[in-house]
């Protein structure tokens, strides 16, 4: 049969390789990540001051290993609660802590008794892992898989169950022990469990990092940094998109592209930090007013391009015109002084069986239309 001291120090160790993984990605500021490391380093603690009973004082041994391994679990739930971008504090967790350090204290020097130790530990423990499935489960970002965080949801639920059991079995006595290293076919299945918590929990986080870091290349390679628009190639897949969707609908697809007018020219007057502010200015109006439904991207340089589903060529043109008369009306605070700009537009309607090519071909000819006849207009090829 399997010792629980050495199940302790196996978790021991996993619970120093989850700091070994977590730790790497420390660099790169990740919510949460900071609270997953403490509490495997707490858990370590913890399980240490475990292994010591009967060789060290009870406040070690006992109270301060239950109260230690219990707060690891709910650094856990703050560091996912930290990941998922809550400000709150999981307050009524640190309560339910103050009253395991009562009541273990209490059933440890007052009046011993190591079943009710054991069902106080077990509940707390069950109430913060059906807490963390929850969690999982409503705070998962629609975008996002799911998979990682059903994992973690999973775990929780398991770990959950487990712990129920053991307080339940402990609180009706249906288990005779006086000691959590008693070595006995229950305990060390119930401990056997325990030791999966460190390493489901651990790769769970992990998992759940690894997804941020995806996201954020996903956003590196889909988002324009300068202007919060879609990158260039992030537009032409969505325009791809929307012209399968169109071929299969018979609905209309329209795209604009739009210039900002004589952009070299307030680069050299105001200089190329002006320019940039132009530009994430742009973007930024752009974003705002068109509909939900349209794609904005950034082309390249100071263009940009509109696709708007289910809406033809003269459509378009009233959108674009309206955007280009509020802007004439708006006033920029944050560019600088006197600093004014217009833009100009080219639009075409997707004609059955053409590519994208050439669509934005069509309405790019558009736009030098506009340009030629004096910018600060919207033309339909």
């Amino acid at each position: 049969m399997l010792n629980p001291i050495t199940i302790l120090l196996v978790t021991v160790l996993s619970g120093a390789m989850a700091m070994a993984v977590l730790g790497s990605l420390w660099r790169v500021a990740i919510p949460g990540v900071g609270y997953w490391i403490t509490a495997n380093a707490v858990g370590i603690v913890a399980l240490l001051a475990f292994s010591l009973q009967g060789h060290a004082p009870r406040w070690l041994s006992f109270v301060a290993a239950n109260v230690l391994l219990a707060l690891a679990l709910l650094l856990v739930l703050e560091g996912c609660l930290r990941f998922l971008g809550r400000r709150e504090r999981p307050w009524a967790g640190y309560a339910g802590l103050v009253l395991v350090l009562l009541g273990i204290s209490y059933w440890t020097f007052i009046e011993p008794d190591f079943n009710a130790r054991v069902t106080l530990v077990s509940a707390y423990h069950a109430i913060l892992y059906a807490a963390l499935a929850v969690l999982m489960l409503r705070g998962r970002p629609a975008h996002r898989p799911r998979y990682n965080y059903y994992f973690l949801a999973a775990a929780a639920v398991l770990l959950c169950i487990g712990h129920s059991t053991r307080g339940i079995m402990y609180s009706f006595g249906s288990l005779m022990q006086t000691s959590l290293l008693q070595v006995s076919p229950i305990n060390v299945a119930f401990l056997a469990l325990g030791i999966l918590a460190p390493p489901f929990l651990a790769i769970g986080v992990v998992m759940l990092a690894h997804d941020r870091l995806a996201e954020r290349f996903e956003r590196l390679a889909n988002v324009d940094d300068m202007t919060g628009a879609l990158s260039r190639r992030a537009f032409l897949e969505s325009g791809a998109a929307l012209l399968n969707v169109s071929l299969r609908s018979g609905l209309p697809v329209a795209i604009a592209i739009v210039d900002i007018d004589s952009f070299k020219s307030v680069n050299d007057t105001y200089g190329h930090a002006a320019g940039d502010q132009v530009l994430a200015h742009f973007a930024a109006f752009v974003a705002r007013e068109v509909r939900a439904s349209d794609v904005f991207g950034r082309l390249g340089g100071e263009e940009f391009g509109v696709l708007c589903p289910v809406t033809n060529a003269a459509e378009a043109v009233v959108l674009l015109d309206r955007l280009r008369t509020r802007l004439a009306t708006s006033t920029p605070g944050e560019l600088p002084r006197g600093l004014r700009y217009t833009f100009s537009v080219g639009v075409d309607q997707w004609r059955r069986g053409e590519s994208l090519e050439q669509l934005m071909a069509r309405a790019d000819r558009a736009l030098y239309a506009a340009k030629a006849a004096g910018r600060n207009r919207v033309v339909a090829a």
